[in-house]
């Protein structure tokens, strides 16, 4: 996780990102700033008293980069059934959100990893995939889950499907007024028994069937949510385990609160719920809990 030292509304991404919120005034995106470090530093605090490990990297002022509070869209890693571990570096719609991968890249220690797969050169084709907000993955199936957008483009997906030996299913989910959604993990998450899906978002019945079949031959149950849910970061979600084995299901306060009695009885039945309150977070950065995640999987 990296903790923010310039979080700021992002000008560049804000053209196909909707959950961007503009706070206007000097004074406003300061007090944006100082709520966005208190916010991360008791998330932080939250996950490690829940039990998990979390290597907290600091921003630095300069280049600006207001989006560095979510690393998942930069990197992801992987290990094999033999133990290989794999880093994969990521095209990115944004210059600033480059900045930010190379910030990054100085300090993950890539010489652990037995090998790095880069789709950076996409960039120069203005085609771009970004991460883990592009991709959902079934780890366990090895199947990715992407909708098309901006910042997801099919072929990206494809060449990165070959190289890390994955199935994919590509579709696409457009917001109430007709625009595609800018990250697939705003509309879905796919834990180990639950898939929490905003399946009205996927307006073509061809590709909502499949979709949802999909997930149900790789043993998710479903769990729909709505286009108002959604907008609450319902659909951002993030599922580990503790140093005690325990399933825990990171999601924002503010999606909690926008999911039903029933929804919540649902899914706790397999997972406990962290949900930590990062509202100005997601207000101007326009991303939410599992954004903020970094997963890093050792041998």
């Amino acid at each position: 996780m990296v903790r923010p030292v310039r979080f700021a509304f992002n000008e560049e991404t804000a053209a196909n990102n909707a959950f961007q919120q503009k706070s206007e005034g000097a004074d406003a995106a300061l007090a944006v700033q100082r709520q966005a470090v208190a916010e991360f530093d008791n998330y932080v605090k939250l996950l490690r008293d829940n039990g998990i490990t979390v290597d907290v990297l600091q921003d630095t002022p300069e280049p600006f980069t207001p989006d560095s509070i979510f690393p998942n869209n930069c990197f992801s890693t992987h290990v094999d059934a033999d133990g290989r571990r794999t880093l994969v570096l990521y095209p990115m719609f944004a210059q600033n959100r480059r900045w930010e991968r190379d910030k990054l890249l100085t300090l993950i220690d890539k010489q652990s990893f037995d090998r790095v797969v880069d789709l950076t050169p996409w960039e120069k084709k203005g085609k771009y995939l970004e991460g883990t907000g592009s991709l959902i993955l079934d780890r366990d199936h090895h199947i990715a889950y992407a909708c098309r957008s901006p910042r997801t483009n099919d072929e990206v997906v494809a060449e990165w499907a070959k190289e890390m030996g994955y199935d994919y299913f590509l579709f696409d989910s457009d917001d109430e007024q007709g625009t595609p959604v800018y990250h697939t993990n705003v509309v879905m998450h796919v834990g180990t028994r639950f898939a929490v899906v905003c399946m009205e978002s996927v307006k073509d019945d061809g590709q909502r069937a499949t979709l949802r079949r999909l997930l149900e031959e790789n043993g998710k149950e479903v769990v729909d949510i709505t286009f108002e849910q959604m907008h609450h970061f319902a659909g951002n979600m993030l599922e580990l385990r503790n140093d005690k084995g325990e399933k825990l299901l990171i999601m924002s306060a503010t999606a909690r609160r926008s999911l039903t009695p029933e929804q919540l009885q649902t899914l706790e039945q397999d997972v406990r719920i962290v949900a930590p309150d990062i509202s100005a977070i997601e207000t101007a950065g326009g991303g939410s809990a599992r954004c903020m995640i970094g997963e890093t999987f050792e041998r």
